[in-house]
């Protein structure tokens, strides 16, 4: 929870360090560190930036705005992308809450990340705002005499709620027995095979009568799935943060027969999906992951869509080694199984200990 104020910094210097984000090159000019979500200018990078911008000193206190905006700008440029972070819409930058798929109408980044968004995307720069004060939502939680919760994935975040708030989790028993049947993940060399087997598991659910509801982590993935079932002529529909305005639509005929959806985590959360008329005989809505989210809870919720209340359905999610959780947290093991196999393109691997592997990377994730 952020208390912010308006600040006096002006917006004209975001422009002018925007327009020479061209002439920075990765790895000569600045480093990346995906793990951590940051970008850090060399010594080359900061002479460039001197050079630049005209200042014989960037480290010197009458520049170090300068540098700052240096900063700010770079990581919007290399850390943050349109149709994954953000959106332009209306001519404003709107963030894209990642757990949720929602946009985030009014809330802004801190410390000129949002001018500098602004500024790559050559919309008006509003004035920037300065922290006044802030707090996690831990410590605030933690500032009540009696804590207590309900919710569907709190099993996989035992061990913080243990930690931080000294609470344990009791699962409780759903209401019908689940049958919903968990496919092991199948992961494929690159994204290109992965996006290939995705389409054609969509054409054989969708050709069997079971509706599909396509899962992904972002808008811009969405949008390219579609493009793809355009081309093999098969009807569908897109729910993400650009469409939602026709979300209740969506959903309210994602279960029917034959019904193909493509979504982002909207509908990955609190959502009941009712089954149409002879969907239940032909195996209930089917969930395809078209890749693992750095929360396993997000998982849970987007597999949480089939098999409620009884009834049936399955879910699978598909990889490849070239997916960010894979390639920035995978321990390699999987790569290397992969070449000692010596796996074509489109020949998938399907093994328990794929899942572990996953739930690994994820952990290393979620206590990063």
């Amino acid at each position: 929870l952020i208390i912010s104020g308006p600040s006096e910094i002006s917006t004209d210097m975001y422009r002018e360090v925007d327009a020479v984000m061209p002439h920075f090159v990765k790895d000569e000019h600045y480093s990346v560190d995906e793990k951590a979500r940051q970008v850090s200018l060399n010594e080359e990078g900061i002479a460039l930036g001197e050079e630049l911008l005209k200042v014989e000193n960037l480290y010197d206190p009458a520049n170090i705005e300068k540098l700052h905006h240096l900063n700010q700008s770079l990581k919007a440029h290399v850390l943050f992308k349109k149709d994954v972070d953000y959106i332009v819409h209306n001519g404003q930058v709107v963030i894209v809450d990642e757990f949720t798929g929602r946009t985030m109408e009014g809330r802004r980044f801190s410390d000129g990340l949002h001018q500098a968004l602004e500024a790559k995307e050559k919309v008006k720069i509003e004035q920037e705002n300065q922290t006044l004060a802030s707090i996690t939502f831990q410590n605030y939680f933690r500032m009540y005499d009696k804590l207590a919760g309900m919710t569907g994935t709190a099993d996989t975040e035992a061990a913080e709620f243990q930690k931080i708030y000294n609470l344990g989790v009791s699962v409780l028993p759903t209401n019908m027995p689940m049958v919903r049947d968990d496919y092991a993940d199948v992961i494929y060399k690159n994204q290109a095979a992965k996006y290939r087997a995705i389409v054609k598991e969509v054409k054989e659910m969708h050709k069997a009568g079971r509706p599909v509801l396509v899962g992904t982590i972002s808008i811009d993935i969405s949008e390219k799935i579609s493009q793809m079932l355009k081309k093999e002529k098969i009807a569908h529909e897109v729910l993400n943060a650009k469409h939602h305005q026709r979300e209740a639509e969506i959903i309210a005929g994602a279960g029917q027969l034959g019904k193909v959806t493509i979504a982002t985590n909207m509908a990955g959360r609190g959502t009941d999906i009712k089954l149409g008329e002879g969907v239940r005989e032909a195996g209930g809505l089917h969930i395809l992951g078209t890749s693992r989210h750095e929360s396993r809870r997000i998982d849970n919720q987007l597999r949480g869509r089939a098999g409620r209340q009884g009834d049936p359905g399955s879910s699978r999610f598909f990889l490849s080694l070239e997916d960010d959780l894979l390639r920035i947290f995978g321990s390699g093991r999987i790569s290397t199984v992969m070449d000692k196999l010596g796996m074509e393109e489109d020949e998938p691997i399907e093994h328990s200990m794929i899942s572990r592997a996953i739930e690994n990377a994820q952990r290393k994730v979620e206590g990063h």
